[in-house]
């Protein structure tokens, strides 16, 4: 169940049960969290806002007319929110928002009010924020990429650690097909449509066993786009304790941009792989900050946590607060 504030939240942030031709768009992250601070200093809930007249919402925000109306007739579609949430709980699709209490306590510590706003989810929930490694790349590998993609799959498997990746092709299905084959667990972020991967026999098994999640900030019907996968990197590498570059290319591409940023935010400890034939994105990444990872790994797999936690180091409080273990 919803609580008051939950409903609130998605009646004011998320297109559920909007019309397509809608003439108002839901509220953004940069509209929501000035609203969100305004409602603090009234002693207010979102919830409280459910029923109140027009001109008490012009109290509370002090916004212009046609902004209070919009929010007046976001708040007015309950019945058609709660139809939609039906339809995607008949999918065994759910819902968690900035408010809840289990929503990923990193995503508070790491991204602030960058933090999305309602999450999509299918699968074992637990998972997110769990220990575990992050693994991306780009879709296209060289044979030392597909092995590395697989060894560290497989390590975070059988050491009981989530493999957190993105879901689409390349090294992330490899490394999350490799942790799952081994009984491990995994957690992918996805940029599209969480109602077509859901659909897939293998991670409808992964779903029964309770080893995977998959969960998106977009509406589980979305098409890709380069902006929806630019936007989920942040979420796959703010999930995890170690990221791993396995393939990038430079100055280009969301696996480029997400380390970069990763680097820059300082979340955590940011792997590369290093080898003779790496793609030009590795080597430039290497020389701004990244970990160099080896191939082959020099040790056995039970020992890639205490590599990584030897060799990686991160000025990210919230990291160092949330240890591997």
């Amino acid at each position: 169940m919803l609580s008051p504030d939950a409903q609130a939240l998605l009646l004011l942030c998320s297109r559920l049960g909007l019309p397509k031709d809608c003439q108002h768009a839901p509220l953004t992250l940069r509209e929501w969290n000035p609203l969100a601070k305004r409602l603090a200093t009234h002693s207010l809930s979102p919830g409280e806002l459910a029923g109140m007249r027009v001109i008490d919402l012009q109290s509370i925000f002090n916004l212009p007319a046609h902004e209070t109306n919009r929010l007046n007739w976001l708040l007015a579609r309950e019945p058609a929110m709660s139809a939609a949430i039906e339809q995607l709980e008949g999918m065994d699709i759910h819902i968690l928002t900035r408010l809840d209490a289990d929503y990923p306590a990193r995503y508070h510590q790491r991204l602030r009010e960058a933090a999305p706003v309602v999450l999509f989810y299918a699968g074992e929930a637990a998972l997110l924020g769990q220990p575990g490694i992050a693994v991306v790349g780009s879709r296209h590998l060289d044979e030392t990429g597909q092995e590395c993609a697989t060894f560290v799959g497989n390590a975070c498997g059988l050491s009981g650690l989530v493999l957190y990746s993105g879901g689409a092709k390349g090294v992330d299905t490899i490394s999350m097909n490799a942790a799952l084959e081994v009984r491990g667990t995994a957690v992918g972020l996805l940029a599209d449509s969480l109602e077509r991967a859901i659909r897939s026999k293998d991670v409808q098994s992964a779903f029964q066993r309770g080893d995977l999640c998959l969960a998106t900030p977009y509406a589980p019907d979305a098409g890709f786009s380069v902006g929806a996968a630019m936007g989920r990197n942040r979420l796959i590498y703010c999930l995890a304790d170690y990221a791993i570059v396995v393939a990038s290319d430079a100055e280009k591409g969301g696996t480029w941009a997400g380390a970069r940023e990763a680097l820059k935010a300082g979340w955590l400890p940011v792997f590369v792989l290093e080898h003779a034939q790496m793609p030009e994105g590795n080597r430039r990444l290497l020389q701004n900050g990244g970990i160099a990872f080896p191939h082959p790994f020099p040790q056995h797999y039970s020992k890639l946590i205490t590599w990584l936690e030897a060799h990686g180091h991160t000025d990210d409080p919230a990291g160092k607060q949330l240890g591997l273990f």
